[in-house]
């Protein structure tokens, strides 16, 4: 699935290249566990909303975050985002239905 799909659904706070793929979805709010389990291409969803997250998408090389919950970023954290080319999306719903959307938007592009 291209990251512009999920453009369609979420509320992007910076798209960095709406043509890379995510493949997986992977769910956790623990950066430590994050950093050692995200996979490369993975749909990272969490609630987690500051610059270390932004610093372990960019080690990990996740497609994008989805920030779930309504929970935003701060202006410091977007400049960040742009800066570094991660592409951040933004979901009212809880971490569950946010991925389980994901998940069946890339099972249906398969």
């Amino acid at each position: 699935m291209k990251l512009r799909e999920l453009a369609e659904v979420f509320s992007p706070v910076n798209m960095a290249d709406g043509e890379r793929s995510a493949d997986s979805v992977f769910c956790c709010d623990l950066l430590s566990v994050a950093m050692g389990k995200a996979k490369e291409n993975s749909a990272w969803v969490t609630v987690m909303a500051n610059m270390n997250t932004l610093a372990v998408a960019s080690l990990t090389d996740v497609s994008c975050i989805v920030l779930a919950g309504g929970v935003s970023l701060d202006d410091a954290a977007i400049s960040k985002a742009r800066e570094q080319g991660i592409s951040v999306f933004s979901s009212d719903e809880p971490v569950f239905e946010t991925a389980l959307r994901i998940y069946e938007m890339i099972n249906a592009s398969a």
